[in-house]
């Protein structure tokens, strides 16, 4: 099986591509029994691993490797997979579904996916022109997104006995409802933003928290200081550390905080990015700034 896609006119493209698993946030959709969410996450995921570089998505191929095909469960999969290419705007052109019996559990499956972009050449985002005095924007997280939950898993079901149906006043939420809250995709959001104004650099927040990921990006002699306490933690964040008595340093090395996509700009393009990424329904935070300093990340445990 195979796929084609017409790529459109292009001066000079440049592909960018990207293929990452959900993880064990997918031990929480068994537990649920409900398959719709993890499909859209791992679209999102993809996308938002290629923005970064400027690439507008093209198209998207998945691998879903079950013990048993349970028609159920891979239409609610690929009922995901849908609404997260329609969200993004790219074309799901195919896949592969693995009956492995022998490798899976029963009831159990891995969903993987591939993405590829593309970019003009002249305008692929790379972090060099970074520079001390940009201001750096954080974007809003709709919470975990697809990273940590190995240690959320050990935290709730583990530690305090919790079941996904457990209902949680301080989330308004039930445990299975809060942990599959779906990965936001931030794609249409900066492809907007790139219309606007010069995009420095990118860093999608994934596992590594925001000292990784950010650290990713910058060129040598740039630090870039992180205001904590800039931003809107949502609850779950807090309600994990309490609850697994977790140091602060491994909540900012393991989770995204809050935090789900850090955007790099000159200070006197802030304005016009706040106002774009505003109408695109983002929620932002000025959360720091570069200064001149040995290559790192400073001020979130890093």
């Amino acid at each position: 099986f195979r796929g084609a896609f017409a790529l459109k006119s292009y001066q000079e493209p440049v592909l960018v591509s990207s293929t990452d698993s959900v993880g064990t946030k997918l031990k929480v959709a068994f537990k649920v029994g409900r398959h719709d969410t993890v499909g859209f996450d791992i679209v999102s995921h993809c996308g938002n691993d290629i923005v970064v570089q400027g690439a507008e998505p093209l198209f998207f191929l998945d691998y879903i490797g079950i013990s048993k095909v349970e028609p159920a469960a891979i239409e609610g999969i690929v009922t995901g997979l849908a609404a997260g290419c329609r969200e993004i705007g790219c074309a799901l052109i195919g896949g592969e579904i693995a009956e492995l019996s022998d490798i899976y559990t029963l009831g159990e499956y891995d969903l993987v996916g591939t993405i590829v972009g593309a970019v003009e050449k002249a305008d692929v985002i790379t972090g060099e022109k970074i520079t001390p005095g940009d201001q750096l924007i954080g974007l809003g997280s709709a919470g975990l997104h697809t990273n940590g939950f190995s240690l959320v898993r050990r935290i709730l079901f583990d530690r305090c006995g919790y079941d996904v149906d457990t209902y949680i006043p301080d989330l308004s939420a039930t445990v299975g409802e809060a942990l599959l809250v779906s990965h936001k995709s931030y794609v249409r959001s900066i492809l907007e933003l790139r219309k606007v104004c010069e995009i420095k650099g990118i860093a999608h927040i994934t596992g590594g928290g925001l000292p990784a990921n950010v650290l990713r990006i910058l060129p040598d002699g740039c630090l870039a200081d992180i205001r904590k306490r800039t931003w809107e933690i949502p609850p779950i964040f807090p309600f994990l550390q309490a609850k697994g008595d977790v140091e602060e340093t491994e909540m900012y090395r393991v989770f995204n905080m809050g935090v789900g996509m850090v955007v790099v700009l000159a200070p006197d393009t802030v304005d016009a990015a706040l106002a774009s990424l505003n109408a695109s329904g983002e929620s932002t935070f000025l959360i720091g700034e570069v200064v001149a300093g040995e290559k790192g990340v400073q001020g979130v445990g890093s």
